[in-house]
């Protein structure tokens, strides 16, 4: 059944859009992975490397420091429940001010009746599961052992999909989304990624609890199998070719349950709407968890199809990892196409203008690996343009050449991300971009986990859907981003006309394939590709990488486990 939301009648065509499509075909997952809400958007956008558009310089060193200060800062207001969701667990300066908060929380914690509840929930990546009794004993070093809080870290896996959402709920009041994971060399050391966030108060807040529910459920249910209870009695980092894996640590031990509770709006005190808030939509999916259904696709389809004037787009990528050295995608990536053809619609049809920014291709950032870090496919400006003009010619096979050259020279433009030192840095990196970012006609906004390329991941954001609160996220981010980007330069128009016969699709799998599961192998390769091109490095402390560290690992869990016992 259809459901119906009191608070649609605030939206505009745009979010209502949105509203309708997830009403009609995603009517189970309202509260879960959707919701029409509200929420102030508190200052201005969280954008790193801070104030650099307008730059001929590196940022100082210490430039973004206040980006995890202000995440610890968010943390340390829990008074009651506090859910984290990431891709990875913090390390660096983030970690340091993780800490901080959760000191912070056990200090204000003290003459609570209850505990205060802290879920932090990360993605097991394919062949590098989380390991959660390290994350869980690097935060609470420093936190006594009567502290009143309950302390949770899981992490899951279901074939190719995990968490990827990037949230910070607190009491159902404080929100902080967007695309930043928590990797110090990213952000904080020398040629750092581009990435945006922001800060909301307000009701959008407990959808951010509500959405990690489902996650956590996931994760017990998992756990309490055969397989799941066997798996609980080794290291948690040790690699396993299961379907699906999860991982959970529990803080403190003997005191806190295996799993932890399940969030309700009824935990957290009640508050007034704060003045100033605006029409939101939180909206998500969860990957494989769920069989077909992934609502925020649809809702992103619907909100371009809305568009009648202009959607402007901030990404990392719109086409799949790139084979190096070629113009085809790796085995199981493809590219979205049905956002490019929605894409297409708008320019064909209405004579919508499209302003696409994205990464420079390999950007990687503090000198670390290309396997450590790299934003950017391998497709050039040129490629994303012809394919976007590719999918009017196979939905309007009458499209004339004349016509289609037309709008790629009047409506379509494509560039990659430069400040006024140019595409590079001063040692001649090229710069990354990890946004997850699009304004539909200058009055609704998304800002979020969710990349536009394929990618089967567990994500979530906000659109906000108030046409003042969208020209002042403009103000402060889209117009020095693109002032200092768009130069003209990236997409010569004969070059996008010359490029419409070109495949850059992946090889396809055939009818064989899919029944034999190379599909799904493919699949798999390609996620775990892609992660790693902004993963970890291989050294990190939070995973093992090697049969004998799991081994000792092991031991000493069992040994531990025993004493306690």
């Amino acid at each position: 059944d259809e459901v119906e939301d009191k608070s649609a009648v605030h939206l505009s065509y745009v979010g209502t859009a949105a509203y309708e499509v997830l009403r009609r075909k995603h009517n189970w997952y309202h509260h879960k992975l959707w919701n029409v809400t509200s929420g102030k958007v508190i200052g201005e956008v969280h954008q790193t490397p801070m104030t650099q558009w307008k730059s001929t310089r590196d940022p100082p060193r210490g430039n973004d420091d206040w980006f995890p200060e202000k995440m610890s800062e968010i943390v340390s207001r829990t008074e009651v429940w506090c859910d984290l969701l990431s891709l990875a667990p913090p390390d660096g300066l983030f970690l340091v001010e993780m800490k901080k908060a959760l000191t912070t929380i056990a200090n204000n914690a003290m003459t609570s009746l209850k505990p205060v509840v802290i879920r932090m929930m990360f993605g097991n990546i394919v062949g590098m599961p989380v390991n959660c009794d390290a994350v869980l004993k690097a935060l609470t070093e420093d936190l006594p052992d009567d502290a009143n809080i309950q302390l949770w870290v899981g992490a899951w896996r279901k074939g190719v999909s995990w968490n990827h959402a990037k949230i910070i709920s607190v009491d159902g009041r404080y929100l902080h989304t967007g695309g930043h994971n928590m990797w110090d060399a990213h952000y904080l050391k020398g040629n750092p990624v581009h990435d945006l966030s922001l800060e909301m108060e307000g009701r959008c807040a407990h959808d951010g609890h509500l959405y990690a529910n489902e996650q956590w459920l996931f994760v017990e249910l998992i756990q309490t199998t055969c397989c799941g209870a066997m798996v609980n009695h080794m290291p948690d980092g040790w690699f396993m070719p299961l379907h699906s894996r999860v991982t959970v640590s529990e803080w403190p031990i003997g005191k806190a349950a295996t799993f932890p509770p399940r969030y309700n709006k009824d935990m957290v005190s009640r508050y007034d709407k704060p003045e100033g808030s605006v029409p939101v939509i939180t909206m998500g999916r969860y990957g494989t968890l769920l069989l077909t259904k992934r609502p925020s696709d649809d809702a992103f389809l619907a909100m371009f199809d809305a568009a009648k004037t202009i959607i402007r787009l901030a990404l990392q990528d719109l086409g799949p990892v790139c084979v190096p050295g070629t113009k085809l995608g790796l085995p199981g990536c493809v590219w979205p196409k049905e956002y490019m053809s929605a894409l297409g619609r708008a320019i064909y049809t209405k004579s919508v203008d499209v302003e696409i920014a994205l990464s420079n291709p390999g950007s990687i950032p503090a000198g670390l690996g290309p396997t450590e870090a790299c934003y950017g496919n391998g497709w050039s400006c040129v490629d994303v343009a012809a394919e976007i003009i590719k999918t009017i010619r196979k939905q309007f096979p009458d499209a004339k050449d004349e016509k289609l050259r037309e709008l790629v020279h009047d409506n379509l433009r494509v560039c990659f991300i430069r400040e006024a030192i140019g595409n590079a840095w001063e040692d001649g990196k090229t710069m990354g971009m990890h946004a997850k970012h699009f304004i539909i006609d200058d009055r609704c906004t998304y800002i979020g986990s969710q990349n536009l390329y394929i990618c089967d991941l567990a994500e979530w954001g906000v659109a906000i859907d108030d046409e003042e609160t969208t020209k002042k996220i403009m103000q402060e981010y889209w117009e020095p981003m693109w002032a200092a980007s768009y130069t003209g330069e990236d997409v010569d128009v004969q070059a996008v006309m010359d490029g419409l016969d070109i495949d850059r699709s992946a090889q396809k799998p055939t009818a064989t394939d899919i029944l034999t599961g190379e599909r799904r192998r493919m699949m798999s390769m390609a996620a775990q590709q892609q992660a790693m091109r902004a993963g970890r490095k291989e050294d990190e402390a939070y995973y093992f990488h090697s049969d004998s560290e799991a081994e000792k690992a092991g031991e000493e869990m069992r040994h531990s486990k025993m004493a306690k016992e």
